[in-house]
């Protein structure tokens, strides 16, 4: 019996999805969480959208919450951090307004998963993670699923930045010091972007563009709820000297 040509497309359009249902079980999760909780509220960036739906998160969270990995919330990844919202992960990478090429650096690498989020949609991305254990885990994450010829890594302080792979085109930090670290500030490239969350017990997300040699905007976007920064920013508020080792 021969379908009629009007049908093919269809049945063969059903036929590709479930290929790929098969060959990613998580994949309807994931679409039902860009859907629910990113397309339902102001993510309007389809780069943002597809990428979201593309990233296996599951792979970038301890197997023990695995089957939360689409949840709309943080959810815990050792040695006290988080993976972000997808919503926030979402937010961020649509304020930053990436575009293919650019040079991304990611201060808080964390699991790996914003990291990858950034590869996706074209950035070279540069990461920085303060805990050995995590750069560790988040190198595992990113190999197998195919983004670690995309990312740099590098374990250490990100205060400072990557000085030696600067001026970045967008900054991102995802954690919060209770000030904008000014090294940060002075990476970027004229007509960059940073965002980053600022505060202790009360956040908010700052959008910070460069528009001159010697000067920047300041746009606060969101109420947000981070990790604090370590390192660096954590001496300083303490009122240690610059540069003294913290949480290595």
């Amino acid at each position: 019996m021969r379908l009629p040509r009007a049908l093919l497309a269809p049945v063969f359009a059903l036929c590709l999805a479930g290929v790929a249902l098969a060959s990613d079980p998580a994949s309807h999760a994931r679409q039902l969480m860009v859907q629910r909780q990113l397309a339902a509220r102001d993510i309007t960036d389809a780069r943002v959208l597809a990428a979201l739906g593309t990233v296996p998160r599951h792979r970038f969270v301890p197997e023990v919450v695995r089957g939360r990995a689409y949840d709309d919330g943080p959810l815990p990844i050792g040695h006290q951090q988080t993976i972000s919202q997808p919503y926030i992960v979402a937010f961020m990478s649509q304020a930053l307004g990436v575009e293919p090429g650019m040079k991304v650096l990611e201060v808080g690498t964390g699991s790996g998963y914003q990291a990858a989020v950034l590869a996706e949609l074209g950035a070279k991305v540069f990461t920085i993670e303060i805990v050995p254990e995590l750069a560790e885990t988040a190198s595992g994450a990113l190999y197998v699923t195919g983004y670690a010829d995309r990312v740099t890594q590098r374990t250490g302080d990100g205060y400072r930045g990557w000085p030696e792979e600067a001026p970045f085109d967008r900054i991102m930090v995802t954690a919060a010091p209770d000030h904008v670290p000014e090294p940060l500030k002075a990476q970027l490239r004229v007509g960059g972007r940073l965002i980053i969350p600022v505060g202790k017990t009360r956040q908010e997300l700052l959008l910070i563009t460069r528009t001159g040699a010697e000067t920047w905007t300041e746009e606060r976007v969101l109420s947000v709820l981070f990790v604090p920064m370590t390192g660096e920013a954590q001496d300083e508020t303490r009122g240690r000297p610059a540069g003294a080792t913290v949480g290595r």
